[in-house]
């Protein structure tokens, strides 16, 4: 007996400024995110059980709205499911892991800037290993992304995190994991759809996270507990499960199925490069929560992203 075929989605015509704006909405959710994940981290929460609970989360979240909407889209092959293994875990769950370990390890901003190589490995990745033409003005765009990133990052003092081995090297980690989940997004979009591809991975990240990290061991008693929102909103307090329930939706479900679902208009090469945004953004949103200076180079520095990003863009 043969397997009944999966439901197709119908070819969708590719709507490069639509790519532009969830690609670029994505990286405002997830700078947001990121302040909301410092507030969390501060609660006493570890970097491994907060990345369990947002990749446990997002999946819990997708399988409801796909089982009450449209369930067929759940189903999956059996020669699929390495290829969903790999997405969720190498691609999704290994991210989140690594950049984590390697803010624990260094300065938060020079981590930043070592994953944000991301979309350099995409471009190699294209140029030498699909023997893909990758137009001049890309590559003049990524380095001045990149030199906007590096004036963004302050230069670390005797107060901050000191730069480790360790640290290094998990920050490459988490860049190449980043330009490995972006690609295997982009060869599987044309395949599945955006949501149920999101939920196949964040399950096989989940699995992954609760063999590591067994559920009964999890410390329920640090997410029933009131927190202060620091900086600016210290006056302010929220319960931690209620922050965790912001991480999840805007700032983990959101932002990923708007990446996934940019990848149908645009190549994964130019959506790299508009999540670069994120740093930018994640300096604005630190600035005005908890008060981080902003100061005259990584102002300077946000506005060669900025054009770095336009120059992508003309790059037809």
């Amino acid at each position: 007996m043969t397997e009944a075929p999966l439901p197709v989605e119908p070819a969708l015509r590719r709507r490069p400024r639509l790519g532009y704006a969830m690609a670029a909405s994505a990286a405002t959710l997830w700078a947001v995110n990121g302040t909301v994940s410092k507030v969390i981290l501060a609660s006493g929460v570890s970097s491994l059980r907060l990345s369990q609970v947002r990749t446990t989360g997002a999946f819990a979240g997708l399988v409801l709205v796909l089982a009450a909407a449209a369930p067929v889209r759940l189903r999956a092959r059996a020669r699929e499911l390495p290829y969903l293994a790999l997405f969720g875990i190498a691609g999704l769950a290994f991210v989140q892991w690594l950049y984590f370990l390697s803010i624990h390890r260094m300065a938060i901003g020079i981590a930043l800037l070592i994953q944000y190589l991301a979309p350099l490995f995409i471009a190699l990745w294209a140029r030498f290993g699909l023997r893909q033409r990758v137009r001049r003005r890309i590559w003049l765009a990524l380095a001045l992304a990149l030199a906007g990133l590096a004036l963004i990052v302050d230069k670390p003092t005797a107060s901050s995190t000191t730069v480790s081995t360790a640290g290094v090297v998990f920050a490459f980690g988490a860049a190449l994991t980043y330009a490995l989940y972006i690609l295997l997004a982009e060869n599987e979009v044309g395949r599945r759809d955006a949501v149920s591809l999101l939920a196949w991975g964040f399950g096989f990240g989940a699995l992954f996270f609760a063999a590591i990290a067994p559920w009964w061991t999890f410390p329920g008693h640090a997410v029933g507990v009131d927190h202060s929102l620091l900086g600016h909103l210290a006056r302010w307090h929220l319960p931690v499960w209620a922050l965790m329930a912001w991480m999840i939706v805007p700032g983990t479900i959101v932002p990923f199925f708007l990446l996934v679902s940019a990848l149908r208009h645009l190549p994964a090469t130019r959506v790299a490069i508009i999540a670069m945004l994120e740093p930018v953004v994640a300096t604005a949103v630190a600035w005005a929560w908890l008060g981080e200076a902003l100061g005259v180079a990584q102002l300077a520095g946000a506005a060669v992203v900025l054009a770095a990003i336009v120059l992508a863009q003309t790059a037809r």
